[in-house]
């Protein structure tokens, strides 16, 4: 009967059926039947819990409140694991799932009550989740359920807070609890034991475990943070390191939840006043890596409570400037002091000098790797960022700077020696501090905006001192890249050093001068690695600042299109050739319109121009994907230039006259099925602009959809004029996407609607 889907909603068939489910849930109290009702019954509650009837899920709930069924539990309990047990652990979970609403609502019937604790029972099985015991995830999912069912029926209640809540609440607690003893982490030499799926499994268990304390903070507030505060301060006294970290970890799921407005600061005053730091510091040898790499993630996932306590600072820090030194730590460590040296960057100010001389000391020893070394540079300029007055900058930032011109210099000095991948290593480290202390000197985004800059934007960053310290940043990464342009990674984080000053709008030590930017692109060629991520920094650059004055602008932007014309030469005005090149000149190009289209028509190059006008018009109907749609984008943005200064709109309007009619052929042969679908979109806003902008668009198309190079036979000229006129008429409305879709799929010959 089961197998017959089909009856699901058919009761007239069903109903003959049902008299005997009594019996076969009876049969479960047979040894020789037992398998066969408990799958039939897993089957059902599954997948057709509506064919039980209300009196059937009482005969279930009694089989499982049963001796022989508390027995199972009693051996899933012991660790004791096989088919049977098993068998009956998905039958309990099957009916919890199918029942999850009176086992909430019912928590005061015995018989409920008692299937509740055998769920929990789920959860208090011997051995480590996953490994040893394959329900605990299964029976963890069931209580992720439970938990939202609780949230749900909550919100639905309004003021009507459910008489049954806080019963189903205690329940709740209870499982959470089961849950945190369940996720304790093994001793090292087993974790070492596992391969990578079992530690992949073990892991996902955990994330679990932290969806459930999410979910159940919504309902139990407060008062899961206060049960796991007092789990943590127990088990430091106790120094059961395993249990700490397990309530640490769980503590850190609820960081979100309670973390930046501060409602749990006094809470976290029991943990961080007590004696952690100091037992993390004297014990260090005796508490396992794992315990304490989860305390230094509580101490980064909290760093909002440090903000409000400035005063546990200097504790904290010199906690994670200790552990920098291990490596299994370092890297944790070294995330946490970016983020409280980034988050108290001002009450930080009064011990830059105690900053520099611990991490002059950790490279003096060689204590830090290249990752962490750059993290904690960038901390250190954060607070550099915040002194003041401005002259208070160059101090600090002349002894860092000093820290990579050493990198940078032996880096050179390993290029000498012929050492290329040490030499590369060392100049990418150089680098990537170089990026991180341009970030952490980014005005902070909370600082209130200047709106009348020119009162009071420091001037050091214009004036001598602060000249020197940019020329000298301009120096270690031209030093760099002019002997490894030929390493991607050197290329692109070179390029993040540029970027970091794009988003500033007052002066500052990497806010450089947009011609420093031009440099990096004529210093590049064809050989250079990951070429076009330069021209898009340079597009960036152009695009940046919208309101600024252009004039600042103008030699830089200049010397990028006259290299972009360059580039397109040398890749012999074929796209196929390199098309992320063809690509990012494109863009770079069309960055330009119109903020500087006096420069793409006075240049000395104009030889050059209307070889590239051709040239993004042929990437319109080339097979290369990036130089197609950065063509569409490009005369997407040419063709509406409109009211621009009278010299350069003559100009445009004479390109627009000269190359209208082979921009309207490449569009339509694209259209008419060359494309792919995945393109249609963006050509289609070509069409939308030209039509709409362009007065003689629609004689271009038309003699477009006529020509001889017009890709499809399928459709008459009937029906192409039929389509162009609802194109114009659409006068670049929305519509005209599908429209343009229509007619692409009529042109392959897979629809005809279009002309209906």
């Amino acid at each position: 009967m089961y197998a017959q889907r089909a009856w699901f909603k058919k009761d007239q068939y069903l109903s003959r059926f049902k008299c005997l489910t009594p019996n076969i849930i009876e049969c479960f109290r047979i040894p020789e039947t037992t398998d066969a009702s408990r799958e039939f019954l897993i089957d059902v509650l599954n997948n057709f819990p509506s064919y039980l009837v209300a009196s059937d899920y009482e005969h279930i709930a009694r089989i499982l409140n049963s001796p022989v069924c508390q027995s199972f539990v009693d051996s899933l309990g012991d660790g004791e694991f096989d088919s049977d047990t098993v068998a009956f652990s998905r039958l309990l979970l099957a009916f919890g799932d199918a029942t999850i609403q009176d086992l909430a609502q019912k928590t005061e019937s015995s018989d409920y009550a008692s299937i509740l604790s055998l769920l929990e029972g789920l959860l208090n099985c011997k051995g480590y989740a996953v490994v040893d015991d394959e329900i605990c995830s299964q029976a963890l999912e069931f209580w992720i359920t439970f938990a939202e069912y609780l949230t749900d029926s909550l919100f639905a209640a309004g003021n009507d807070r459910p008489i049954w809540m806080d019963s189903a609440l205690q329940v709740l607690m209870r499982s959470i609890e089961a849950s945190w003893k369940k996720s304790l982490l093994p001793p090292p030499d087993i974790i070492s034991s596992w391969d990578h799926d079992t530690r992949t499994g073990f892991k996902a268990f955990r994330a679990d475990v932290e969806d459930l304390l999410q979910s159940s903070y919504t309902l139990l507030g407060l008062s899961l943070f206060e049960r796991f505060v007092q789990l943590a301060l127990y088990a430091l006294g106790a120094g059961a390191w395993d249990h700490l970290e397990a309530t640490l970890f769980c503590l850190n799921a609820l960081a979100d939840s309670v973390a930046e407005e501060g409602i749990a600061d006094q809470n976290l005053l029991q943990i961080f006043g007590s004696s952690f730091f100091g037992q993390m510091i004297g014990d260090g040898a005796l508490i396992p890596i794992k315990c304490q790499q989860t305390a230094v993630t509580m101490i980064n996932r909290y760093t909002p409570f440090f903000e409000r306590h400035i005063d546990y600072l200097p504790q904290v820090l010199n906690f994670l400037f200790t552990r920098l030194q291990t490596s299994d730590l370092a890297n944790h460590s070294s995330k946490a002091i970016l983020a409280l040296c980034y988050s108290c960057r001002e009450a930080l100010t009064t011990e830059l000098d105690a900053f520099l001389y611990q991490y002059e000391r950790l490279l003096s020893q060689e204590l830090i790797d290249i990752n962490t070394k750059e993290r904690v540079i960038g901390a250190i300029a954060a607070i550099v960022q915040a002194s003041t007055p401005a002259e208070n900058m160059l101090a600090p930032l002349d002894r860092l700077l000093l820290f990579v011109q050493a990198d940078v210099q032996n880096c050179l000095r390993l290029l000498n020696s012929g050492l290329i991948e040490e030499a590369q290593r060392i100049g990418l480290a150089a680098l990537k501090c170089l990026v991180s202390m341009g970030k952490a000197m980014q005005v902070p985004d909370e600082v209130p905006i200047d709106l009348e800059p020119s009162k009071s934007t420091p001037t050091i960053w214009t004036e001598d001192s602060g000249i020197a310290i940019q020329s000298r940043i301009v120096q270690c990464y031209e030093a760099i890249f002019s002997s490894l342009q030929s390493d991607g990674d050197i290329v692109e984080t070179t390029c993040q050093i540029l970027r970091t000053g794009y988003t500033e709008t007052t002066p500052g030590p990497f806010v450089l001068s947009p011609l420093k930017t031009a440099d990096l692109v004529v210093n590049s060629g064809l050989s250079t690695a990951r070429l076009g991520h330069i021209l898009d920094t340079a597009g960036l650059m152009l695009s940046r600042n919208i309101t600024e004055d252009s004039t600042h602008f103008t030699p830089a932007a200049t010397t990028c299109f006259e290299h972009s014309l360059h580039l397109v030469a040398a890749i012999g005005y074929d796209p196929a050739i390199d098309p992320e090149v063809a690509s990012s000149c494109i863009e770079l190009v069309g960055k330009m319109i119109p903020r500087y289209l006096e420069i793409i028509f006075e240049s000395r190059l104009q030889s050059l121009l209307p070889n590239f006008f051709a040239f993004s018009i042929q990437c319109l109907v080339s097979p290369e994907i990036l130089p197609k749609r950065s063509s569409a984008s490009f005369w997407t943005s040419f063709v509406q230039v409109q009211d621009q200064a009278t010299q350069n709109q003559l100009m445009v309007d004479a390109a627009m006259q000269t190359y209208g009619p082979d921009l309207a052929r490449a569009l339509m042969r694209s259209i008419g099925g060359e494309a792919a679908r995945s393109e249609l979109d963006s050509l289609s806003e070509l069409l939308k602009k030209m039509v709409y902008k362009q007065l003689r668009a629609k004689q271009w198309l038309t003699d477009a959809l006529v020509s001889d190079d017009f890709p499809s036979q399928v459709v008459s000229d009937v029906d192409k004029r039929v389509w162009l006129q609802k194109v114009v008429n659409l006068r670049g409305a929305r519509g005209t996407n599908q429209v343009v879709k229509d007619f692409w799929m009529a042109c392959r010959g897979t629809n005809h609607a279009f002309a209906s």
